[in-house]
């Protein structure tokens, strides 16, 4: 089986910083692209960022230029580092990834569980 795991959410203030990480583990064959997604109170899930297996990175542009997306392919770990974070960031941001297991051929896309961001003084 596979899991992904989240960490790094919490309570920062205005302007602040925090990295979420978010680690595959289990059976795996192959992990492809990578990335987070967050849906704030009242809104539907948006994609934060994501990072292709090759390295091609996309951002929504209301984080491009504060939210840096980043990958460890030898860990399968994909890491958001986020600075200068404004109230509107808040969030739960949930990890996903296009996975191949051991045991199959096809790509399956996982998520995380969520991990909540609030950015508030």
């Amino acid at each position: 089986q596979v899991q992904l795991v989240e960490s790094g959410g919490g309570l920062v203030q205005p302007g602040g910083s925090l990295r979420l990480s978010c680690a595959a583990s289990g059976s795996i064959r192959n992990v492809n692209a990578m990335g987070w997604y967050r849906q704030a109170p009242g809104k539907e899930r948006e994609l934060v960022a994501r990072v292709g297996n090759g390295g091609k990175i996309d951002y929504t542009e209301s984080v491009k230029g504060r939210f840096t997306i980043s990958r460890d392919n030898a860990k399968n770990t994909v890491y958001l580092q986020m600075t200068s974070l404004k109230p509107e960031d808040t969030a739960v941001y949930y990890c996903t990834a296009q996975i191949v297991m051991t045991t199959s051929l096809y790509v399956t896309n996982y998520w995380g569980k969520g991990t909540l961001v609030t950015v508030s003084s």
